[in-house]
């Protein structure tokens, strides 16, 4: 039973490599395939469980996907009216000059990118900047450069503070790293990021004119973009002093939105903010759904528990560098979960590696990361095939960054 589920995982993946070439979405078949490996651990119990054993499993991992689904939902509600109203753009033209270097508006991305991640979670800052990307109007190969770019800054912009990244927070909270040692990893990170925004820059010798598009002169709009930054900042200062969920701040956001939408346009009949739901990315919730399902999955039947195995082979740091890799086929959450639980014996500078691998080596492949994933979902011309294409190019400014995480951890202690 055991191979069987793995053959399930192994083929999700494949057809999410083969999507086009069978023409299938790539979240039909993970969810089809996700829920049938959670069918089959019910009908098969493994290891001497029983029904209820394996219900508890189900309820805590929808309990997991469900909080990040709705976290999802609220975000790309917000975007979507964002750009209706065309406030990302606006906010764009009003900082860039009219006629701009590619080269330049590369840099200028990616350190967009890497300091918003950082004031803000990975989806909602993955949103932001793809919006801002899109806004250029740009061709297909040039989107897609830039797109790689974001993913790979969005990641490196959150591993240095507990606000920035789940797994960052996960290892300090075990009181692995102090935050003074966390912050230093910004550096590498910063560096490994400009780097990659350099190399994929050297083609580009164009320039880029932005031309500004009419936006609605809507006031209201105004205050909801108001709204959702207040949203962010309150999410980042609330879980801080008082441990409240991310989720629940964006959703009470969310619900703000709805209702100033509803007392200022209740005389026109043309706007109601609840229709935005309707115009997110659905297949992109599903996409998540189907994934995070086979991924709780390898982590009941005990696969993630043997990756650990790997520090027994390998050098500590060798180790932690594969980790990071690893992190671009398997969620990191789960990974990192597993690596604590194995009470591996870790110095203070080969934690601060591994904080920095699992947190930025998901960047390698698209369905690596949530960043990832919300980049293929709004960039049509990003598939798995298109982004690996870079993979090279990521590899290398991932193992600069994780080389400049193991001088400063080195350095530092």
């Amino acid at each position: 039973m055991q191979i069987l589920l793995l053959t399930i995982a192994g083929l999700a993946f494949l057809m999410i490599v083969l999507e086009d070439v069978f023409h299938i979405n790539k979240a039909k078949t993970t969810l089809f395939l996700g829920t049938l490996a959670w069918l089959l651990l019910f009908l098969f119990p493994q290891h001497g469980l029983n029904s209820q054993d394996i219900q508890e499993q189900l309820n805590e991992n929808i309990l997991e996907i469900a909080s990040l689904w709705l976290f999802l939902m609220a975000a790309m509600t917000f975007v979507a009216f964002l750009n209706h109203q065309g406030l990302i753009e606006t906010m764009i033209y009003k900082v860039l000059p009219q006629r701009l270097g590619e080269r330049k508006l590369m840099f200028l991305v990616a350190g967009f990118a890497f300091f918003f991640s950082s004031l803000s979670d990975n989806i909602t800052a993955t949103l932001i900047s793809i919006a801002l990307v899109l806004s250029l109007k740009l061709d297909a190969r040039k989107t897609r450069r830039f797109a790689v770019l974001v993913v790979f800054a969005v990641n490196s912009g959150g591993v240095a503070l507990i606000t920035g990244d789940v797994t960052t927070l996960m290892i300090f909270m075990q009181e692995k790293v102090a935050i003074d040692d966390l912050l230093w990893l910004s550096l590498p990170s910063l560096v490994s990021v400009m780097l990659l925004a350099g190399m994929l820059s050297m083609p580009l010798k164009g320039e880029v004119v932005i031309h500004p598009t009419p936006r609605r002169d809507d006031k209201v709009g105004m205050v909801i973009g108001l709204i959702f930054l207040l949203t962010i900042l309150s999410t980042i200062v609330l879980n801080v002093i008082a441990g409240v969920p991310p989720l629940l701040t964006f959703l009470f956001g969310l619900s703000i939105m709805f209702l100033v939408g509803r007392l200022c346009y209740k005389d026109d009949e043309r706007e109601n903010l609840l229709d935005y739901i309707r115009v997110i990315e659905f297949d992109t919730l599903l996409f998540f759904l189907g994934i995070l399902l086979l991924v709780g999955m390898l982590k009941e039947i005990g696969v993630l528990n043997s990756l650990v195995q790997i520090y027994d082979v390998l050098p500590t740091t060798g180790a932690n560098f594969v980790m990071g890799l690893l992190s671009s086929l398997v969620d990191n959450v789960p990974l990192t979960a597993a690596l604590l639980k194995s009470n591996i014996a870790m110095d203070t500078a080969s934690w601060l590696t591994l904080t920095y691998a699992v947190g930025v080596g998901g960047s390698l492949l698209v369905v690596g990361s949530a960043a990832g994933i919300v980049a293929m979902s709004k960039v049509k011309e990003i598939t798995f095939i298109s982004f690996m294409r870079y993979s090279l190019y990521i590899l290398i400014a991932y193992s600069v960054g994780f080389a400049g995480s193991y001088l400063v951890g080195h350095t530092l202690h």
